[in-house]
């Protein structure tokens, strides 16, 4: 079973707000971390994990797969662990987390 890699993105960065879809060379900063992941080979499956409708539609109008989770999570691990169990995952797949802010 190939490992599967989440990036979790978030819309409410406080250093920098929506620099996920901040343009870089025209595309947005999610979707060149998101293109790399694919180009990196050897995942299963890559999904962008958000809690931001606008993210959402950004990354589904790129071809990304998306899933939405909670608003709660102090940190993109947590965001993963919540990603992990509604994808139902089980405890032994291997999961590689790829913050959304490192093209």
């Amino acid at each position: 079973m190939k490992p599967v890699l989440v990036i979790p993105t978030r819309y409410a960065s406080t250093r920098l707000p929506a620099k996920a879809l901040r343009l870089i060379h025209g595309k947005p900063l999610v979707q060149h971390v998101y293109e790399r992941a694919l180009a990196a080979q050897g995942f299963g499956q890559v999904l962008v994990a958000t809690d931001d409708e606008r993210i959402r539609e950004v990354c589904t109008g790129f071809g990304a797969e998306v899933c939405m989770t909670a608003r709660t999570h102090e940190s993109g691990s947590d965001r993963l662990a919540e990603v992990a169990h509604l994808q139902g995952w089980a405890d032994e797949r291997i999961v590689v987390n790829l913050q959304g802010d490192e093209p």
